[in-house]
């Protein structure tokens, strides 16, 4: 596939833009991933199975109505998210911005990719007994997710509209196999209650609410509003929920957390192999591509093919050195600072209107949407749980969606104050 333009700094033209249906398998195949097997198998075993599942349905929901919300402006602006940002901090303002947005991003795609690896080396020594380098199986999976990064939004689109069926034929097999073999009873068996209601619609939502942010970066290729409204809210609500409802279903009834191992026991090694690698591929390429997105509003003299490219590099050296297992919470503290970016650009286009984003000046900070971003990570930090922050109080009970409605309240605040003033040169 040839390099095409990928509009990294510019809006994407209406006669690139594309129908819902195919955005929306971009964000499923983004939410198809170890990591909610991971919760969810916990989540299965942590709370009565009928209150699990109502949570994520409820969780995901919430979810795809902050996705959408966000969505909506990517698609009307056609511009990412690091671009918005120009709009809505000023030039230098949104440089700030996007450096958070990438070092998280590009962390976490290192953190994915180590993660494969450890999977990728059950899964291999399950099938066929070999023992492979967990470092060899990290680059060899970081240099798969940087691939279609590099190249656009086009190969991504590619790589999900086909790995999506896939990836669901195959887990829906490994769930009926399972149940032939296991049955259904321990689903209805007690469990001790380690979650309540509450804290599981918070946790279903925190896992992707980083990504709901950040959707402008997929919406922005929407053919029309409702495109991208459709998109966003059935990508995410699905994506987010169906591996966690797999996971809590395979955990319960064999008594097990890992896809890897799961597919192996069914009798599906080597598709549970194929399942991994196109699960994790589908999801962290997308860390890499908004990462890449990110650095080239910083770097605006360089081809963003080559930023995502150095992105995913360093990504890939942090999981072949295995330090992701060391600056999680490093990671975790970066994105308290993501979410409020999205209330504040989102109150910015709501409350300020769309005039805002018709031409870009050459403002370099404009503080007040610096400070309801400050603000909005401040109230996040005071609301995380210890070690990460403060736990001083709650206010929503998800710290990440605190500091999006904080400094939506904050921009919105100040826009009203100011053009009530007429000073508009202040926001």
């Amino acid at each position: 596939m040839k390099m095409q333009n990928d509009y990294a700094r510019e809006a994407v033209p209406e006669s690139e833009r594309k129908k819902w249906l195919s955005i929306s398998l971009v964000w499923i195949a983004v939410g198809i991933d170890l990591s909610a097997m991971l919760f969810g198998a916990e989540l299965g075993n942590g709370m009565n199975f009928n209150d699990a599942l109502l949570s994520v349905i409820i969780g995901s929901a919430i979810l795809g109505v902050l996705a959408a919300f966000c969505a909506y402006v990517g698609a009307v602006t056609g511009l990412s998210t690091s671009m918005i940002s120009r709009f809505t901090f000023g030039v230098s303002g949104a440089k700030f911005v996007s450096l958070f947005i990438a070092i998280s991003l590009l962390g976490w795609f290192g953190v994915q990719a180590g993660f494969f690896a450890e999977n990728a080396f059950a899964a291999i020594k399950g099938a066929f007994g070999l023992e492979l380098p967990i470092p060899l199986l990290a680059g060899i999976g970081g240099i798969l997710m940087m691939t279609t990064a590099i190249i656009g939004y086009r190969a991504i689109e590619k790589l999900s509209s086909w790995s999506v069926p896939l990836l669901l034929i195959l887990v829906i097999l490994a769930v009926i196999l399972a149940i032939n073999k296991f049955g259904l009873s321990e689903l209805k068996a007690p469990v001790e209650n380690v979650f309540s209601f509450g804290m599981a619609i918070s946790l279903v939502i925190s896992i992707f609410v980083t990504g709901a942010v950040i959707s402008p970066d997929v919406s922005r290729w929407a053919k029309t509003k409702k495109d991208a409204v459709l998109a966003s809210f059935f990508g995410f609500f699905f994506g987010n929920s169906f591996m966690i409802v797999v996971a809590m279903i395979l955990s319960r009834i064999m008594d097990e957390s890992s896809l890897t191992t799961i597919m192996i026991t069914v009798g599906l090694g080597i598709p549970g192999i194929l399942v991994l690698i196109l699960a994790q591929w589908t999801t962290n390429t997308s860390n890499a591509y908004s990462s890449g997105l990110s650095l080239s509003v910083i770097f605006t003299r360089t081809n963003k093919a080559v930023l995502t490219l150095i992105a995913g590099i360093i990504g890939t050296l942090l999981a072949v050195l295995g330090i992701y297992d060391y600056f999680i919470n490093f990671l975790s503290i970066m994105t308290l600072f993501i979410a409020p970016i999205g209330g504040v650009y989102t109150a910015y286009y709501y409350i300020g209107g769309p005039k805002l984003f018709d031409t870009l000046n050459d403002k370099a900070f404009k503080f007040l949407p610096l400070a309801a971003w400050a603000l909005g990570t401040l109230i996040s930090w005071f609301t995380t749980e210890r070690p990460i922050g403060l736990e001083l109080f709650t206010f929503t009970t998800i710290p990440s969606l605190d500091s999006f409605v904080i400094a939506f309240i904050f921009q919105a605040i100040f826009l009203l104050i100011f053009k009530k003033s007429g000073q508009k040169g202040a926001i």
